[in-house]
């Protein structure tokens, strides 16, 4: 695995042997980051279920300010850190090792401008975390989410808080980007 663009484009970073974990593919992390890269510049990023903070890290590289990397696995929040700190890039981002729910209710003073949600595609997280981000206001107006799933019925959202912005399939993913109103 490696950051496909920006300044750190072409850096290794260590993921692949996280048990669980199904990095985004190059060619759909490269697609992806084309679309928000007019948005990246200073902004403030969280990368709900890092895995090993791939998203969060290209986002870095790609402009963004500060990233709060989001992971309730003791190593795949290990390997962050060390992500991190490969790049020498540590003071960008706050690692938070914690179940997700508990994370975005300890956030209800924070904002972010791009909210990454990438989780295990098996469960309903996506849903739940969709209503828990507008429940506490953690998203700043006109700022986006990135959903990635193996299933669009999982990737359903409030259209009242949230405007579908784009959405792509690459193979057996889909990608949603979703902005709030």
């Amino acid at each position: 695995m490696r950051v496909i663009s920006g300044q750190y484009r072409g850096r290794v970073l260590k993921g692949f042997e996280l048990k669980g974990t199904r990095p985004t593919m190059d060619r759909v992390k490269e697609s992806l980051f084309a679309m928000l890269q007019p948005y990246l510049e200073g902004s403030c990023c969280l990368d709900l279920f890092a895995g090993s903070g791939n998203l969060g890290i290209e986002a870095l590289s790609e402009g963004a300010r500060q990233v709060v990397f989001v992971d309730h696995n003791k190593e795949a929040c290990q390997t962050v850190k060390e992500n991190l700190k490969s790049l020498t890039i540590d003071s960008k981002g706050t690692v938070i090792r914690e179940d997700y729910q508990k994370a975005l209710a300890s956030f209800s003073s924070a904002s972010f401008d791009l909210i990454f949600l990438d989780p295990p595609y098996q469960t309903d997280y996506l849903s739940k975390a969709l209503k828990n981000i507008a429940s506490y206001q953690l998203l700043k107006d006109r700022g986006m989410i990135v959903l990635e799933s193996d299933d669009l019925k999982k990737m359903n959202f409030d259209s009242t808080y949230y405007s579908l912005w784009k959405e792509k399939k690459y193979g057996d993913k889909y990608i949603r980007i979703l902005q709030k109103k």
